[in-house]
């Protein structure tokens, strides 16, 4: 390693980190919070985020015989909406860089009955061990803001993409309104710590959840470095004003 890439820093939530350590730092907080996620889900969002990834999965347009990768796929939430719209016929593989995640998805949706169609892959997004132009979809919910190189995921779901499939990307963005937007703030800073420290015994990691949010590109931003990845065509919806925002990319 050079001497440029030993001092190379980005960001942990609001602190600078060495490039190397962001990935470990990531694996610690969601070790830490895999086995109470969805319920601090339910928690901080009062739910939402069941309609915003049911929502998600709804307007997809990914079809019965589809294969599909379901990056940062975690505790299984898009896996199960996808499965329950592919009718078992296609083929799912949920994927995650952290095993205690992966290992909650599996054993979720292995108790709810859903197996076929359904692989496992524990993944590095930003180097992916598929063949090229494998998939006709990947989707992504709430899980490229913790990514280290977010060009390098984008261009790797681009690669394993076949022509014209679809990259669908679910994520905190920037809420559009003044009020709204400083009531998110407080919310974020002021209460999310104080319940991950009563519900999951772990304040410092829901921190880092919400400093997250504010350090993940806003839409344009993003809708930029989707094209910057190679995909032909970009775009995105908000939801909720913008807390969150579905970004899609497709392949020429």
């Amino acid at each position: 390693m050079s001497k440029d890439q030993q001092q190379a820093t980005t960001h942990f939530g609001y602190r600078d980190v060495p490039v190397e350590r962001k990935q470990q730092l990531v694996d610690e907080v969601f070790s830490s919070v895999a086995k109470r996620y969805d319920i601090m889900n339910d928690m901080m969002s009062l739910g939402v985020h069941r309609l915003w990834k049911r929502h998600f999965v709804a307007t997809s347009g990914i079809r019965p015989t589809d294969r599909v990768l379901d990056l940062a796929g975690g505790t299984g939430d898009i896996a199960a909406l996808l499965h329950n719209r592919m009718r078992g016929r296609g083929q799912i593989v949920l994927a995650d860089i952290n095993a205690e995640m992966l290992a909650v998805g599996r054993n979720r949706l292995q108790d709810r009955g859903l197996v076929s169609g359904i692989e496992y892959a524990q993944v590095n997004a930003q180097q992916l061990p598929f063949p090229d132009q494998y998939f006709n979809a990947v989707t992504i919910a709430f899980g490229l803001r913790n990514v280290t190189d977010k060009p390098a995921a984008l261009a790797e779901m681009h690669r394993v993409l076949k022509p014209g499939g679809k990259v669908l990307i679910l994520e905190f963005s920037q809420v559009r309104d003044e009020l709204p937007r400083k009531l998110y703030d407080w919310y974020s800073f002021n209460v999310l710590p104080k319940l991950g420290a009563a519900i999951a015994n772990d304040a410092d990691s829901y921190q880092y959840l919400a400093e997250s949010i504010r350090k993940h590109p806003p839409q344009e931003a993003l809708k930029t470095m989707l094209l910057e990845a190679g995909f032909a065509a970009a775009d995105y919806r908000n939801l909720s004003g913008g807390m969150v925002a579905i970004h899609r990319g497709v392949t020429g």
